[in-house]
């Protein structure tokens, strides 16, 4: 994405949260990760990166400002290394960010940050050209971000220090997927376009304190040995969802999954007369920002024939409410810290 389009998509967000703009520069280093045995060969040299934010600050316009204290959101441009640009190449990415007050105290304040976006690699896995890596079998990929974050205000500037741990993968769309995590320490600073103030609250998309629905779900998945195929997947899910207050629920559904790439892959050659559903029980927490939702939580399966995987699944993502009834959905579904599959969707209220 040209920075221009960044600055003006960055800008309509802004003006829809009714918050105050500002910038910062971050420089950051760190590591690879290896957290597989199948990875030491990867690291052979720092990772550094390059991060430009366009962030806004919450002024108390919508009621969840005053809730979690006044967060910083906005968006961000990631340039930079993992620590092989040979075979892992070099990486791009481009994600939205919520930072949430931990510690205000004067011109302090200490924040946890949680980033969703994507990630782009110019050196994928490839069996002739690139075989080496067998962490990234994709060129597009999901970037996620978990970091503390510190900074001090001097007038419209201040300066910051955060420690992170950043994430690539494309959850088993296209194999290899091993992943890729770097922990980074990063120094940056900032520049607010206006003074801080408060405006008037505005109104809210308004729900109820319980609601039922369904969702459902459309990915696919690839399948080891690399070249057996994707395969669809689809899901459907009655769900129960309760607000305990303006930043916290709870949500338990009943989770119906039609995998196909069980009976496809290798290891089950008597598959055919098998049956690749599974039934499975989840229970979430729910952290809502007025339209924007995230959810994460475990389940566990009640139905699952082939049992190829663990019987306890995770899921991690977020879903925004396009209308009081309507919403669409992105989670990643996991066992435990291996990726199942990207969940794609719509989720409907009663």
């Amino acid at each position: 994405m040209r920075p221009i389009y960044f600055l003006l998509f960055s800008l309509l967000v802004g003006q829809y949260l009714k918050a105050q703009p500002g910038f910062e520069y971050r420089q950051k280093l760190g590591f690879l990760l290896a957290h597989r045995g199948l990875m030491s060969h990867l690291p052979q040299a720092p990772a550094v990166a390059s991060e430009f934010s366009y962030i806004y600050r919450t002024n108390q316009a919508k009621k969840w400002h005053e809730a979690y204290r006044q967060p910083l959101v906005g968006g961000t441009l990631f340039f930079g290394s993992v620590g092989n640009n040979e075979i892992l190449g070099r990486f791009t990415g481009l994600y939205g960010f919520i930072e949430l007050p931990i510690v205000k105290y004067k011109r302090y304040r200490l924040d946890f940050k949680f980033a969703t976006g994507l990630g782009y690699t110019n050196r994928p896995f490839d069996p002739i050209l690139n075989p080496e890596n067998v962490a990234i079998g994709s060129r597009v990929n999901a970037l996620m971000c978990f970091a503390f974050k510190q900074s001090w205000r001097f007038s419209d500037y201040g300066l910051t220090f955060g420690i992170d741990m950043t994430h690539f993968s494309n959850a088993s769309y296209q194999m290899p997927n091993l992943g890729v995590n770097v922990p980074f320490l990063s120094l940056g600073v900032q520049k607010f376009f206006t003074p801080e103030q408060k405006e008037n609250p505005r109104p809210e998309l308004e729900r109820p304190d319980l609601l039922f629905g369904l969702t459902g779900i459309v990915s696919g998945k690839e399948m080891n040995p690399k070249g057996v195929g994707r395969f669809p997947v689809y899901a459907a899910s009655l769900f129960a969802r309760k607000y305990f207050g303006p930043k916290a629920g709870m949500e338990a559904s009943i989770d119906i999954i039609y995998k196909t790439s069980l009976l496809s892959h290798p290891s089950y050659p008597q598959a055919a007369g098998l049956d690749p559903l599974q039934i499975g029980l989840f229970v979430g927490y729910v952290h809502p920002f007025d339209r924007l939702h995230f959810i994460y939580g475990a389940g566990v399966y009640l139905r699952d024939v082939l049992r190829p995987d663990e019987s306890v699944y995770l899921r991690l993502g977020s879903r925004y409410a396009l209308t009081s009834r309507l919403e669409v959905l992105a989670t990643l579904k996991t066992h435990y810290a291996k990726a199942d599959y990207m969940e794609l969707g719509l989720a409907y209220h009663f």
